[in-house]
């Protein structure tokens, strides 16, 4: 039997997650199961403190129960390059700043702790940027700021998708047909609210039939789900109506994760998440992937055990 690791989880609040759907809940579930010692703790609670990477911690038991379902102990504060043997950094976007910072701090302690995903490697692996790797696996795509360019763009395929170029969760994202007299006034908001450039991308009619969800486990495949949207909706993202059901993968989907399987795996990506609509990858999701649930109810892979294997093989090493 493998020994017992010292995890912690930098996740949001486990008090207010949804133990049905969630997963760090999860990875918190099976790292117990496996006699695991597990903290959590939120991003704001991590800390530099001269050459120490500190965060103020507290131990938590989980169970399946509504309501009641996380056990805290007290606050203390751990040195995480000491205290820990594996560090899960779980919190839910937006890649913003603070989040760029907490995984600078977190990369101070690889190679001492296991961080996963890589610190390093998420912050330089923003999740619509990353898919630029493989551009012939992509739908046709553009990045820019210049108006000019996003006209031409537009011209040439009509009806197109405009979405914030580090927003997740579906918010902000846009379908804008060739005949749309709001397209210069939603770039113009794009433009207020931020200096980034946006994403455009040709709007893909076979999302209508679903945006496949598919989890790779260092590298390899784990399984898919479809995400299906609500009559007259774009986005399929579960949290705004997207309906989960099954699918089975097809070959340009094997193809897919045969591809960016050995790079995920080069980085350091233990656990990620992919979306694929119509055959083309649209995102590489590294930073808090989720779809553990839905995977199991329609495949019977457990992912998360997947997870655990990988990380035990890793540190037995």
């Amino acid at each position: 039997m493998f020994k017992p690791l010292r995890v912690a989880v930098q996740m949001d609040p486990v008090q207010s997650v949804d133990i049905e759907g969630d997963t760090s809940f999860a990875m918190l579930e099976e790292a117990q199961a496996r006699g695991h010692f597990c903290v959590v703790y939120q991003p704001e609670h991590l800390s530099y403190v001269e050459g120490r990477v500190t965060a103020i911690v507290r131990a938590v038991t989980v169970r399946r129960k509504k309501g009641d379902h996380a056990d805290l102990g007290p606050q203390q504060t751990i040195n995480l390059a000491q205290d820990t043997d594996v560090v899960l950094m779980r919190q839910d976007p937006p890649f913003d700043m603070a989040y760029i910072t907490a995984a600078h701090l977190l990369e101070q302690v690889q190679g001492q702790t296991l961080v996963v995903n890589d610190p390093a490697n998420v912050r330089s692996s923003p999740e619509k940027i990353f898919p630029l790797l493989f551009v012939d696996l992509m739908p046709p795509t553009m990045i820019s700021r210049h108006e000019p360019t996003i006209s031409a763009f537009r011209s040439k395929h009509k009806d197109i998708i405009i979405k914030p170029l580090y927003g997740n969760g579906g918010a902000g994202i846009f379908r804008i047909k060739a005949d749309d007299s709001n397209y210069s006034s939603l770039l113009e908001m794009f433009f207020a609210i931020s200096r980034e450039p946006v994403m455009v991308q040709a709007f893909l009619p076979a999302v209508a039939e679903g945006d496949k969800r598919i989890l790779l486990i260092d590298g390899e495949l784990a399984g898919g789900f479809n995400r299906i949207p609500q009559p007259g909706e774009t986005r399929s993202n579960l949290h705004v109506g997207g309906i989960a059901a099954a699918v089975e993968l097809s070959k340009r989907d094997l193809e897919i994760c045969t591809r960016i399987g050995p790079e995920l795996k080069k980085r350091g990506l233990l656990f990620v998440g992919i979306d694929v609509i119509g055959g083309f990858l649209t995102e590489i999701n590294v930073t808090s992937p989720t779809g553990v649930r839905e995977l199991q109810h329609f495949t019977g892979v457990d992912a998360i055990a997947m997870m655990w294997d990988a990380i035990e093989r890793r540190l037995s090493v």
